[in-house]
């Protein structure tokens, strides 16, 4: 079906918006900003659920003051296949009642996924924010998600000039296409809400320590990667301590009796909101990650970062030096973790933008029928 539309007014630009993860919250919130109370433009959010317990949704909601979803699908913990068809058929219904002007899509979940194939098959242009981005590991959902959304998009909105020499390689600049090198989003928001940081309760951080955070399928569903990771972390937190706020596929992949086999000195806690996780980067002397987003705020406060993966899409940040890919192996972890301490990296700005992504993305929007 296809949804004619005419266009009026620059300012009733109609875009609908597509989130429903952890990451995606955070992106959404400067860019929101910008479209709906700088610009002045219509935004109507669809939140698919994808990330739905409180710890992991709601409060990233209420802390970065992003609008209420005008539509909540609650669509979670379901096979890929299932959780992107559900998430397809619902958001498709919603394009149907709102006939927007376009559709924005962030990242590389199964949401965004949902959302550029609902658009395209209903016509609607699809703007991708973080588009380019290549692991070049067709095992990860992500990376399969990230190349379809790409293929699907009207424009392209890339983080860094890595990404726009992909999409270049792989013939975008003879596709409908328009890439649009904007910077990072999520470096947006941390300039956008590093003065708001929140010290996490309960936490002691008296002395220095690694923030590490474990939840990918890949590290997680894999007995012995995730035993790699857990004996580095126990190791490691002889020397430092060790703040792990731990998600919630972790926590059940490693079971009660491991949780309780951690070293003392590795303190576990619930997911944190985004506030508390700015104050520990902020606070920590190193990450550790299998997060792409984490990668990048880890670089954002001067922090260097090992990343718990065998690729990263970040490889300018490998490339500067601030970032280690040592996957899973517990005596590659700690080797580099000592290259770290010994020699700390010396960061320099630049490598994500100026902070102004978010303008630049709305600036696209506004001048698009001028």
């Amino acid at each position: 079906m296809y949804i004619e539309k005419c266009h009026v007014d620059l300012n009733m630009i109609k875009i609908v918006t597509v989130i429903g993860a952890r990451p995606q919250f955070i992106k959404a919130a400067p860019v929101s900003r910008a479209i709906s109370r700088e610009a002045g433009l219509h935004e109507v959010i669809i939140h698919t659920g994808q990330h739905f317990d409180e710890n992991m949704s709601q409060v990233f909601f209420d802390q970065m003051q992003l609008s209420r979803a005008s539509h909540m699908l609650d669509i979670h913990s379901l096979p890929h296949g299932a959780m992107t068809g559900r998430m397809m058929e619902a958001i498709e219904g919603i394009l149907m009642q709102e006939a927007p002007d376009w559709v924005m899509v962030y990242g590389d979940t199964n949401s965004t996924l949902a959302g550029a194939l609902a658009a395209s098959k209903l016509h609607i242009p699809v703007a991708h924010v973080e588009a380019g981005l290549r692991s070049f590991n067709m095992h990860m959902p992500e990376e399969i998600n990230r190349i379809l959304t790409d293929r699907l998009s009207h424009w392209l909105f890339c983080p860094t000039p890595v990404a726009v020499d992909n999409l270049t390689r792989e013939g975008y600049e003879h596709f409908p296409a328009k890439m649009i090198l904007t910077g990072d989003v999520m470096y947006d928001a941390s300039l956008m809400f590093r003065d708001k940081a929140t010290r996490p309760a309960g936490v002691d951080l008296d002395k220095p320590f690694i923030l590490c955070t474990i939840h990918r399928a890949e590290n997680t569903d894999d007995p012995a990667r995730l035993d790699g990771l857990i004996d580095a972390v126990n190791t490691l937190s002889e020397e430092r301590g060790v703040i792990f706020p731990m998600h919630p596929r972790t926590r059940k992949m490693l079971g009660k009796s491991r949780l309780n086999s951690l070293s003392k000195g590795i303190q576990v806690t619930e997911p944190l909101g985004y506030l508390e996780i700015l104050y520990l980067l902020q606070h920590c002397e190193l990450v550790m990650t299998d997060s792409g987003g984490m990668q990048k705020e880890a670089y954002f406060f001067n922090k260097a970062c090992i990343t718990l993966r065998d690729e990263t899409e970040w490889t300018e940040l490998v490339d500067a030096g601030y970032n280690r890919v040592c996957g899973s192996d517990a005596k590659n972890i700690i080797h580099h973790f000592h290259h770290f301490t010994e020699n700390p990296p010396a960061f320099a700005e630049g490598l994500y933008g100026k902070g102004n992504a978010s303008a630049i993305i709305a600036k696209a929007f506004l001048d698009q029928n001028t």
